[in-house]
Formats: C-alpha cells, sequence, structure tokens
C-alpha cells in the first residue's frame, strides 16, 4: 500500500498493479488500454508547444451503481480552444495574428513529433488543440499516438492501434480504408498534415467539420494560407506538405504578432542593436496588437527577459507602458516584483530608467517593500560620479519618501540629502532643497526642528546660486507652520531680510514675498498675546498656511547644461496643483567657487553672526536622530559638520561677537597713531566693492551676549543691557586730521564721526596724516574681530 501511494505521488501512473485491492473493471476495456497510452505518451514526450504533464493516478469512482474506474491526469493550467476564441472574440487582422501565431506553435509540435521522434499524433483537430494562460496554443489528445512503422510495409496489422478514437471526417483516404501498406509507404507526416488542414479549416470556418466533403468549401481559408491549406490536404499522401515547410515558408506566418513574439523568445541571441532597435519600434507595435494577447503573451516574455538580464533598458519602458494597461492588482502581480528586482540590477541604464519612471510605479509599492527591498538599492544612487544618476535618485525621493520609516528617513536619507546640499551641480544643490521642503511633513519634529532651519539658511540662503537662494526662501515659506515664533523672529526672518537686495531679481520678489509672510505671522503672534493667549508664546507659531503652500516645483537638471549665474531664468515658483510642475530653466553653471559663497555685492552682508538659538547646530542640520534612534557618529554625518562660508576657517561667530563686544569704546589718541603707521587692517576682497563698503550699514547682530560674559569694562555702566549687543564705532585706520584737539575729557570725541573716505587729498592742517586714505569700514560684526598691535 505505502509502495503504492509513493509511487503515487512520484507521478508514476504504475502504481494500480501494486493496490492491494481488486478493482472491478475489465483490464481488456479499449478506452482504458487508451487512456494509458494517452498518459504514457503525454509524461514521456516533452516540447514548448505539447502539453505539459505534471501527475496522474487512477481510482475507482462510483457512478450510481455502477463502480467506473477513471484516469486522472494533471497538467498546467490549460482551456480548450474552442472555447477561448469565443471568450477573446477577436475580428479582422488581429484575429488572423492570432491565429497564424497558434498554428505555427501546433505545426512546431507536429513536425516534432512527425520529424524528430517519428511518432504519428494520428488525431490533429481543433479538438486536440488547448490554450494556456499565457494565450499559447498546445498539443495533447496523445491516445492515438504510436511510432511509424516504415520497416513492415507489408504488414496488414493496424500501425495507429487506437484510430478508432477518431472521427471518420478527420480521416484522410487512406487511413478510412484501413490501408495500412500504403500509409506506411507514406512520409511519417503524411496522416498529421491532413489533420493539419481540418484544423485550418474550423478555425477560419468557426464551425466544427462535419464531414470530409466540407473540406472543399475555401471561401473563409485567407488567400495567403490557401496555396498551404490545398498542398497539406493533397489526395497524394506523399505530396502532402511537411508542417516543417509549412512553419519555414507560409506567407501567412509573416506578420507583426509571430515576429515579435519570435524575436522575444531568442532574445538572448540577439545582438545589442538589434535589442535597441526592437524594443525602440514595440511600443508602436504593441498598440496595434490585441490587448490581451499583450498583455498575457508578451508582457510574461518581457519581464521574464529583464529579469534574467536578456533584455536592454530600453525594454523596462515597453514593460512599463504594457503595465499601465493592467488593473492596479495585475499590476502589482505581474510587474512589480520583476521591477523590484530590477532595482539590484549593476546596470546604470536600466537603474536610471527605474527612476526616471518611477511615477509610474511608485504608488503601487508597498511601504514595507520600498523601506526594506528598494531604497537600500536607490540609494546607492546619490553617491554616484554620474551626476544625472545623483539627481534622478534624488527626484525619486518625492515618491519613496512617503513610504519610508522614520529610522530610515532620519538615519539614511537626510544624511544622504546634506551631502547633495553641497554638490558640485548646482542644480541638484537646488533640488536638494525643494526635497527637503516636500518632504517635511513626513519627518517627525524633533527632526524637523534640527534640519531644516539649518538647511534651509545656513546652506540654501547662502549659495552661490541664485535659484537655489529662491529654492532656500521658497521652502522656508513653505514649511513656516513648523517654526516657532522664536525661530521665526531671530533667524528666519534676518537672513530672509537680507536678500531683498540680492542681485538676481527672483531672489529679491521671494525674498519679499517671505518677509511679508512671515511679518503676518508674526502680527498675528502679537494679537494673539494681546488677547491673553499666551500659549502660543510657549510653544509653536500661529499655523498660517503659508501663501505658496504645496509641493515645490523641481528646479532644473543642471549636470547636463552648463552657463553662467547670470545666464538663468528664475528658479519655478511652487504650484500646489502639481506635485512634479518642473520649470524650464535654460542652463546651469558650473560650480564657481570651491567654496560656496555670495555675490561680491552681496558676501559682506550676508556673512553674519547665527542667532543665540541656534548655537547648538549653527554649522549645519544639527544631530539627525530620531527621538528613539541612536545610531553611532551620527552627529558627524549630518548637517552639523558644515564649514563656514569662508575661504579659510574663521573663529567661531561666538567668539567674533565677544570681541567685537569687548573692542574699547574710545581708543588712545597714540594707539591710534602706531595702528595707523605699523599695521593698518586691510578690508577683505568681500567687502571692497566701491559701491557698497563706504556706505553700507553695518548688518543687524541677531544673537544675543549669553549671560556667562561680562561686557566691556570700556562702558560706564556695567549693568547697561544694551552693552552686549551695542554696534562698534565705525572704525578708520586713517589718522585724525587733528590729533592735538583731543582731550580725553571730551564726552563726545570717543564718538565722532571719522573723516569721509575720499580719494581727494586733505586739506593741509597740522601736517600730520597727509594724503592718507581711510580704511573702509567694515559690514561684518565678525570681521571686527581682528587683532592688531594695539590689540584691536
Amino acid at each position: 500500500m505505502f509502495k503504492f501511494l509513493k509511487e503515487v505521488v512520484a507521478g508514476s501512473g504504475s502504481g494500480l498493479k501494486d493496490f492491494p485491492y481488486t478493482i472491478g473493471s475489465n483490464p481488456q476495456d479499449r478506452h482504458m488500454v487508451a487512456g494509458r497510452n494517452g498518459v504514457k505518451r503525454l509524461r514521456t514526450v516533452r516540447h514548448p508547444n505539447i502539453l505539459s504533464f505534471l501527475h496522474s493516478t487512477e481510482a475507482e469512482v462510483a457512478d450510481g451503481p455502477a463502480i467506473k474506474h477513471t484516469i486522472y491526469i494533471v497538467t498546467e493550467p490549460v482551456m480548450p480552444l474552442s472555447e477561448k476564441l469565443k471568450e477573446l472574440n477577436l475580428g479582422g487582422t488581429q484575429r488572423d495574428e492570432y491565429f497564424a501565431w497558434g498554428l505555427h506553435q501546433i505545426s512546431k509540435a507536429v513536425s516534432f513529433l512527425n520529424n524528430d521522434c517519428k511518432l504519428v499524433h494520428g488525431n490533429v483537430c481543433l479538438a486536440s488543440v488547448v490554450v494556456t494562460q499565457t494565450l499559447d496554443w498546445k498539443l495533447h489528445a496523445f491516445d492515438v499516438l504510436s511510432e511509424f512503422d516504415a520497416n513492415n510495409e507489408a504488414s496488414g496489422s493496424p500501425m495507429l492501434q487506437f484510430e478508432w478514437l477518431v472521427g471518420m471526417q478527420y480521416k484522410p483516404m487512406e487511413l478510412s480504408k484501413s490501408d495500412w501498406a500504403s500509409i506506411r509507404k507514406s512520409p511519417p507526416w503524411a496522416i498529421d498534415s491532413w489533420g493539419l488542414g481540418c484544423l485550418i479549416y474550423e478555425l477560419f470556418s468557426g464551425a466544427k467539420l462535419a464531414r470530409t466533403e466540407d473540406l472543399r468549401n475555401t471561401a473563409s481559408i485567407p488567400k495567403s494560407l490557401l496555396p498551404d491549406y490545398q498542398r497539406l490536404l493533397n489526395s497524394t499522401p506523399t505530396r502532402r506538405l511537411n508542417p516543417s515547410k509549412l512553419i519555414d515558408n507560409s506567407e501567412f506566418f509573416q506578420n507583426k504578432l509571430v515576429e515579435t513574439i519570435q524575436f522575444m523568445e531568442i532574445l538572448n541571441l540577439k545582438d545589442t542593436f538589434e535589442k535597441d532597435s526592437f524594443f525602440r519600434k514595440l511600443p508602436n507595435i504593441a498598440e496595434q496588437l490585441p490587448r490581451e494577447i499583450v498583455l498575457k503573451k508578451l508582457l510574461p516574455v518581457l519581464a521574464s527577459s529583464l529579469e534574467f538580464g536578456s533584455a536592454a533598458a530600453p525594454a523596462l519602458t515597453v514593460l512599463l507602458k504594457m503595465g499601465s494597461w493592467l488593473p492596479t492588482d495585475q499590476f502589482s502581480i505581474k510587474v512589480l516584483p520583476t521591477i523590484v528586482k530590477l532595482f539590484a540590477s549593476n546596470d546604470r541604464a536600466i537603474r536610471a530608467c527605474l527612476l526616471h519612471h518611477i511615477d509610474q510605479f511608485g504608488e503601487s509599492m508597498s511601504a514595507q517593500t520600498v523601506d526594506e527591498q528598494v531604497f537600500p538599492h536607490v540609494a546607492t544612487g546619490f553617491s554616484d560620479t554620474d551626476g544625472t544618476i545623483r539627481e534622478l535618485t534624488l527626484k525619486s525621493m518625492l515618491i519613496l519618501a512617503p513610504k519610508l520609516s522614520q529610522r530610515t528617513i532620519s538615519g539614511s536619507l537626510l544624511k544622504y540629502l546634506s551631502k547633495l546640499q553641497v554638490d558640485e551641480e548646482p542644480g541638484i544643490r537646488t533640488n536638494t532643497t525643494i526635497l527637503l521642503g516636500n518632504i517635511a511633513s513626513y519627518m517627525n519634529d524633533g527632526t524637523r526642528k534640527r534640519v531644516l532651519i539649518n538647511a534651509f539658511t545656513v546652506r540654501a540662503l547662502r549659495d552661490t546660486f541664485p535659484p537655489a537662494r529662491a529654492a532656500g526662501i521658497m521652502a522656508l515659506s513653505v514649511t513656516g507652520s513648523y517654526y516657532e515664533m522664536t525661530e521665526i523672529a531671530t533667524r528666519i526672518l534676518p537672513n530672509i531680510v537680507v536678500l531683498t537686495f540680492d542681485p538676481d531679481s527672483d531672489v529679491r520678489t521671494k525674498a519679499f514675498q517671505a518677509t511679508d509672510q512671515f511679518l503676518q505671522i508674526a502680527k498675528q503672534h502679537h494679537e494673539k498675546l494681546n488677547t491673553g493667549d499666551n500659549r502660543v508664546a510657549e510653544s509653536t507659531g500661529v499655523k498660517l498656511k503659508p501663501g505658496n503652500a504645496g509641493l515645490l516645483g523641481w528646479a532644473m537638471s543642471s549636470v547636463t547644461q552648463k552657463g553662467k549665474p547670470s545666464d538663468h531664468a528664475p528658479i519655478s515658483t511652487a504650484n500646489a496643483n502639481n506635485s512634479q510642475a518642473s520649470t524650464a530653466l535654460t542652463a546651469a553653471p558650473e560650480t564657481q567657487a570651491s567654496t560656496p559663497a555670495y555675490a561680491q555685492s552681496t558676501s559682506s552682508s550676508l556673512d553674519q553672526a547665527a542667532p543665540a538659538s541656534a548655537r547648538s547646530s549653527e554649522d549645519g542640520w544639527g544631530e539627525l536622530e530620531d527621538d528613539n534612534i541612536h545610531e553611532e557618529n551620527s552627529d558627524k554625518d549630518g548637517w552639523d559638520d558644515v564649514d563656514p562660508f569662508e575661504d579659510k576657517p574663521s573663529p567661531s561667530l561666538l567668539s567674533n561677537i565677544q570681541a567685537a563686544q569687548k573692542r574699547p569704546v574710545a581708543q588712545p589718541k597714540q594707539a591710534v597713531a602706531n595702528s595707523s603707521k605699523s599695521n593698518p587692517l586691510k578690508a577683505p576682497k568681500s567687502e571692497d566693492d566701491p559701491l557698497w563698503g563706504p556706505i553700507a550699514a553695518a548688518p543687524p547682530k541677531s544673537a544675543a551676549k549669553p549671560a556667562d560674559i561680562k561686557p566691556s569694562t570700556s562702558h560706564n555702566d556695567e549693568d547697561d543691557l544694551w552693552g552686549s549687543i551695542a554696534a562698534p564705532p565705525p572704525k578708520s585706520s586713517g589718522k585724525p586730521l587733528k590729533p592735538a584737539a583731543a582731550n580725553s575729557d571730551d564726552l563726545w570725541g570717543a564718538i565722532a564721526a571719522p573723516p569721509p573716505g575720499t580719494k581727494a587729498r586733505p586739506l593741509a592742517s597740522s601736517g600730520k596724516g597727509r594724503g592718507t586714505k581711510p580704511a573702509q569700514p567694515k559690514l561684518g560684526a565678525q570681521r571686527i574681530g581682528r587683532t592688531s598691535s594695539t590689540g584691536m
């Protein structure tokens, strides 16, 4: 008993002889013998166009009072051809193309049996053809199949032992007369070629063959197939057309569907040029083919070719186009698994194509799939040497970021974006800022506080590329509802107001808009305080939706276009109705300096101290860590490691402020003289601009003096609350016109304005200081911290 079951599980149909029970069936039953012959033949004959055998067994089944002996055969899922044709309901050219492909497959199966295996099927007709789930035609019904016995021509015994199963209308003349001698003298394909003719008639007539004489009615047969049809049904067996010749020479098989499927089946044998040419044409061809055939036949073949590496990157575009014709649930089953596997490909062209079209399938991927399987592979593109890959990777995050976990966003994504914000490509820097503004809602509160303001003010607003500065302003505006009133007043507004006199008109326009927006928030904050709503002052800012809220549009692609900053058109404004609106900026410049800096006319004005509230992260984005995440060295991988935007490292901003505050209000006259002679102060190059240097007012200090630092002893009152933030007096390296008149008791002498800077020779007075050109005053408080021989 166990042996029988073991053989059944193993797929053997011979376990019946070892079955330890008596079976109430006639072992001489002709149908049972023919059935066993069919199972045996189907199990041993393997071909792509022959039905695939999986398993078989025999069992007794009660049929009323009687017992019926039944043979069970397990095969691949199929459907009878007659039923499938009714379901497809094709017509015209599409019907003929599909019939051509099906007949091509059945002809290959018959040719394999006749020419390669020297077997005769004996019952080729519409009923012996089934259709798979991919709409392929396969030959089955092997009950009559037998070896071709050509060596026993004189024998009168039947060569086809079970030919009585074949209907008379399908039998050629020699078989209906049981002329076995003539059959053995004929070629092996003679009987089955006749069967192919019967199949062609039933296909195009749409009716089952009732009698042999109906084969003469050729009205429904296509003209391109008619000559071959007549040769298949030749009354002389030796002159009938070999199925292999039908495959190779028939004009009917030369159509788009057959040629397309044949090419894809041998894709790995084609060279790169042939593949590229084929896949460029395939989208247009697919539009003309029956939609169901494309989705059930071409799409699986294409997906398999991509998955196993025989298809090139252009095939991915075709796959996505075909996949767009599927319902959402079918797309997730038939296309997405292949796409997810392709993200691990080392082919840069495939990776670029995936990123370029990610909007077509990104929404269909689950959050778990994106976080665990897709993002680890996509993230390699952030550090790719090809700027195009880096930019496409950056833009793909707009689709993928909503599906990432907080651990991945804080622990990985933001660290990559931190590096991209100082990328050599200005367009990438700009789009990084735009992306941060768009994905801010997916960060937790702690991450937003550490990242956003630092990323937008310390980096974006100080970028040399005008669209990058504009993007920083827009990003601040879009994320305005996330900032506390203190941050708006001390960190955001001071940095935006500076850009109201930016050289770029678009930056200035956006700066004014953002200033108005944040001032409106401040006014609402003020009004709520006046009405007694003190909660506003304690926690978050006023939840005012920014005027240009919504997804920011991408700036441009700068990796293939070069130019100068002055050649660029303004960055696109935010578009609330278009999640990926793109602007057509003309070009992108090359990196203009090794360290980001403003244009010359604004560099000195923008070089100012950070507010005291930002000291913990004044050099970058701060620590990028989730409330529940503590990664090693996380404080070295984010925006906290941003170097100051100067040519050389300078003392910390706080030290510069303290040095400026300790400067004496009144300088001893002798010290001034020595200073002007021995070590005159030189203004940096960025402050030598004659248009702004002599008349520019010192920028407002946005950082208050820390509580533990005492004010300078030169102040008369140590309790003076303003002393720590008072602006230093204008500085001049020139000698006073009348030093003898200076009196240490003169209350006004210490704050008297220096003589105006002019290139004209000074009037002769005491003879001292003749021709001395006064130094231009400093614009930034931190620059005044330089020391001289007098301690200035």
